[in-house]
């Protein structure tokens, strides 16, 4: 697995732990900068801080075209790897989008449902089309 790879998986974990723990993903995120146990990737630092910053914007647009799936009966791993992905393909530029979507289905394949991969694929793939036209 790539660095960028396992920075996407460490993100995962800790937005994922912290919805678990109803607590703040950044509160969860400074834990694991100061404990370093393992150390905290910049990557995984930006994906966490943005998922953070634009929390409510990705939960609308997961909302508006996840068809026939409402956020609250999603798994919790597939909320949390929409709102990477999500955040990943449409705030960071300097990422090509084909690796995003594979990046996320590739954690969506491990650590999911074996209809999350298609799912994850499916809408991260309607967000790179409408990326043009989303207002973010």
């Amino acid at each position: 697995m790539s660095a960028r790879g396992k920075a996407r998986r460490r993100a995962l974990d800790i937005l994922f732990e912290a919805e678990l723990r109803g607590e703040d993903p950044l509160k969860i995120l400074a834990e694991r900068v100061e404990r370093q146990d393992p150390p905290v990737n910049e990557y995984t630092s930006t994906i966490v801080e943005g998922v953070a910053r634009q929390h409510a914007r990705i939960d609308e647009l997961i909302t508006t075209y996840s068809e026939g799936w409402t956020l609250d009966r999603m798994p919790a791993v597939d909320r949390n790897l929409l709102r990477g992905g999500t955040y990943e393909l449409l705030w960071m530029p300097d990422v090509p989008e084909g690796v995003v979507i594979s990046e996320w289905v590739h954690l969506a394949g491990e650590l999911s449902t074996d209809e999350s991969p298609q799912f994850v694929n499916g809408l991260l793939a309607r967000f790179k089309q409408l990326k043009p036209s989303l207002t973010l």
